[in-house]
């Protein structure tokens, strides 16, 4: 049996926390770039970027990162731009061992960027790569074996579960 561990509505008060959290972080910046990891990170980060909108006086551009899960090393982004000295997010559903959070951070490392930072729903408690989201809705301890699902209807998050 799944294990449910998010309704829809805490996710949507947990990304409206996160998106407070961005705007503390980065009041001064005149530019955020939130970059969504294509499916599941794309849509949190649009809903990230609806919460922004009405708050964050600077520009805010929404990208998505493809990465081909086949080869990692092959890693695009729907609009090429200049980062340098840009603040870049990079937004996922979970972070599970920081693999693909580390992967995805990759072309943004070609620049200087002025910050780079992570975002997450849902974190695990343990992490294989060195990086540590900046921003976590919720952070689960999990057994290796059990896996966690963030649920989509469309372009809306649902919920959260763990499996086994």
């Amino acid at each position: 049996m799944p294990q449910f561990i998010l309704s829809k509505e805490i996710a949507y008060n947990k990304m409206q926390r996160m998106a407070y959290e961005i705007i503390e972080k980065n009041f001064e910046e005149e530019e955020i770039i939130i970059a969504g990891i294509k499916m599941n990170g794309l849509i949190i980060a649009r809903i990230i970027v609806d919460y922004l909108k009405p708050v964050f006086k600077g520009k805010i551009t929404l990208l998505e990162i493809a990465i081909d899960k086949k080869s990692p090393k092959k890693i695009s982004l729907s609009e090429e731009m200049n980062f340098d000295g840009k603040v870049v997010i990079v937004t996922d559903d979970v972070s599970n061992s920081g693999r693909t959070l580390l992967y995805a951070v990759k072309p943004f490392l070609d620049f200087y960027p002025k910050k780079i930072q992570t975002l997450v729903l849902v974190e695990r408690s343990y992490q294989q790569f060195p990086l540590s989201p900046d921003y976590v809705g919720m952070s689960v301890a999990t057994a290796l074996s059990e896996k966690i699902v963030v649920e989509i209807e469309g372009q809306e998050i649902t919920g959260a579960r763990i499996e086994k």
